[in-house]
């Protein structure tokens, strides 16, 4: 009599599509969402719009993709050693034996992370003459159209009205938009080129000046005023502008820009 075990030859064999599907279904259906800290890696700004990286830590790494209708969304610009807070789901490619996260929404990890990622980011802009004195653009003494940029409800555009009321007669032109979270940036920079889109003139006065202000917070709640993009329509306009936003102690990269 044999002491050998049993043997397990007369179990049918997957074939290699088999296996790999069937890895897919469960690995997609367990992490169909996941929330992932790293730090990114082989950070890559395709052409197409989509973004390629690695999460990594000290052991391992994950590949990455976030789809271009995505990126603009995302609460800070992927770079190379920022280390983030990822949302996503896992997809993996049977052909290949791969698998990745396909990311949704991207955040610092931690405030230092930020910071970190704006020493950076002003550093950039400061050396492509952003920040230069003789880029700035004069302020006028007695504006007769001020263009404000802020959101319509609040303390902010309330106090604004009423300090031009005090000071001087003039017409006020209030663009609304949101002036926090992922889609302020993006209203705040069409607010400003639309008002530099003013043609003098027309129907609509052109502004001589603009404002764009928002009430103090945390460097999370400022952080908006802190977005390349934001920065450069606010260097590309030919209407001087000034910056209202927060309290005296707080500095956001559009005060460096501003005029």
């Amino acid at each position: 009599m044999s002491d050998l075990p049993p043997s397990d030859s007369n179990a049918p064999p997957y074939s290699v599509s088999e296996l790999a599907f069937a890895l897919k279904r469960t690995l997609e259906d367990r992490y169909g969402f996941v929330r992932l800290r790293g730090e990114l890696s082989k950070v890559t700004h395709h052409s197409n719009g989509h973004v390629y990286l690695t999460i990594k830590d000290d052991k391992s790494a994950i590949d990455g993709v976030v789809w271009k209708g995505n990126v603009r969304g995302l609460g800070v610009r992927p770079e190379h050693g920022l280390e983030v807070i990822v949302t996503g789901k896992i997809t993996t490619y049977p052909a290949g034996s791969r698998y990745q996260i396909v990311i949704d929404s991207m955040e610092a990890a931690g405030v230092g992370a930020l910071l970190a990622q704006l020493e950076r980011l002003k550093a950039k802009l400061a050396a492509e003459g952003l920040f230069a004195p003789e880029r700035k653009r004069p302020l006028p003494s007695m504006p007769a159209v001020v263009g404000v940029i802020t959101s319509p409800t609040g303390a902010v555009i309330r106090d604004i009205l009423h300090r031009i009321r005090d000071r001087w007669p003039c017409q006020v032109l209030v663009w609304p938009c949101v002036v926090q979270g992922d889609a302020a940036a993006g209203q705040v920079s069409a607010a400003i080129r639309g008002f530099n889109a003013i043609q003098p003139g027309g129907p609509v006065p052109r502004p001589d000046v603009l404002i764009v202000a928002r009430g103090g917070g945390s460097v999370e709640d400022l952080w908006a005023f802190n977005d390349e993009g934001l920065a450069r329509a606010v260097a590309e306009g030919t209407i001087p502008l000034i910056s209202a936003v927060g309290h005296e102690t707080d500095t956001t990269l559009i005060d460096f820009v501003s005029d």
